[in-house]
């Protein structure tokens, strides 16, 4: 768990400042959107923030697509009643794509005029690091109010013990793995299955306690083959029939495909099997934590921005709003629980 600090902030429903009833004053119209890699919750995220704004006297705007429907002026206004229905639903309602034109300065400035086009006065961007990294530039070089919504798989954003589709993923990832253990047990197997989590292994690191894994490996915690042999080795040596390795996509032997090659030689009197889980983990109806979760941070971007804050994320830690700087989303290092990942080899 990430503790917070001087730029933690608990929010308030009371507009107490004349700074803060300036801004209130000064916003009539905002605009959501989702961006990048999409993950199960981000429609309940949508929905708080249209119905929180609705009920503070704003009106919303939707932008489809992303960044690239912000250059294309892909916007559609958003009522009471447009989120109606959505809560369970995966995926984005407002869809979402990655903009390699949003990355060049004129693709911006296309995208700011479309935001005055449409009397856009802030934004709320729900999405990961590429979506804040978009959205500070917006900020830095035109000024726009922003308000971040963490919304990835990953769970990989300074700023909030967890993030939109974390849950979800996990459990979805849980499922699917268990279903492999059941067939694994009913040979002399050893499954290699490989989660999400290029640069982080929050995936890997719960779902490989959750499932019972013998072995996980993490990006953070660099494992040498010798000692992957050793420990699957042991693994077999107390009359274990199969075992079930769970790899990171990020991890340092280059994902589940790569190491099964390493170490086909040595373990070929079992038989080998990999599982790469994928896009299969974005998928899905999101949890009800991930519902909940997604809607107390909807909620709260828009009274971030109604309270005069912007270039923030909103996240949620040890059950505290809380506000970090958005470059500090990606600029700090979110740490695994590596008590966690001791519990594990204790276990196993």
């Amino acid at each position: 768990m990430i503790s917070g600090n001087e730029y933690t902030c608990q929010f308030s429903r009371f507009l107490t400042t004349n700074l803060e009833k300036k801004t209130l004053k000064s916003i009539k119209r905002i605009a959501v959107f989702t961006s990048g890699g999409d993950s199960p919750g981000m429609n309940a995220a949508i929905r708080a923030t249209v119905r929180t704004a609705t009920k503070n006297g704003l009106s919303v705007m939707g932008i489809r697509f992303g960044f690239q429907g912000m250059i294309d002026g892909d916007f559609v206004e958003m009522h009471h009643h447009s989120v109606s229905n959505i809560l369970q639903r995966g995926g984005t309602i407002l869809k979402s794509a990655r903009s390699k034109e949003f990355r060049t300065l004129e693709g911006r400035q296309k995208a700011v005029a479309n935001l005055k086009k449409h009397n856009i006065d802030a934004l709320v961007a729900i999405g990961g690091d590429g979506t804040f990294r978009g959205a500070t530039e917006l900020y830095n070089e035109f000024e726009v109010p922003v308000v971040g919504v963490p919304g990835t798989i990953d769970n990989d954003l300074f700023g909030t013990d967890e993030t939109i589709g974390y849950d979800t993923a996990l459990n979805t990832a849980m499922e699917a793995i268990d279903k492999i253990r059941d067939t694994a047990d009913a040979h002399d197997r050893l499954f290699l299955v490989e989660v999400m989590g290029r640069e982080a292994g929050f995936i890997a690191l719960e779902t490989g306690i959750a499932s019972g894994a013998e072995l996980i490996l993490l990006p953070e915690a660099v494992k040498k083959l010798e000692y992957i042999s050793e420990t699957l080795r042991e693994v077999f040596k107390v009359q274990r029939r199969s075992s079930l390795v769970i790899v990171a996509e990020g991890d340092q032997t280059g994902g589940a495909l790569n190491l099964a090659e390493q170490l086909k030689d040595e373990f070929g009197q079992y038989e080998m099997r990999v599982s790469v889980l994928g896009h299969l983990q974005r998928g899905g109806s999101p949890s009800s934590r991930d519902r909940v979760l997604a809607s107390r941070l909807g909620s709260a971007a828009v009274e971030t921005l109604l309270n005069g804050h912007s270039s923030v994320m909103v996240g949620v830690v040890n059950q505290k709003n809380i506000l970090t700087p958005m470059h500090k989303t990606w600029s700090e290092k979110k740490s695994i629980n590596f008590e966690l990942l001791e519990l594990a080899k204790v276990i196993r």
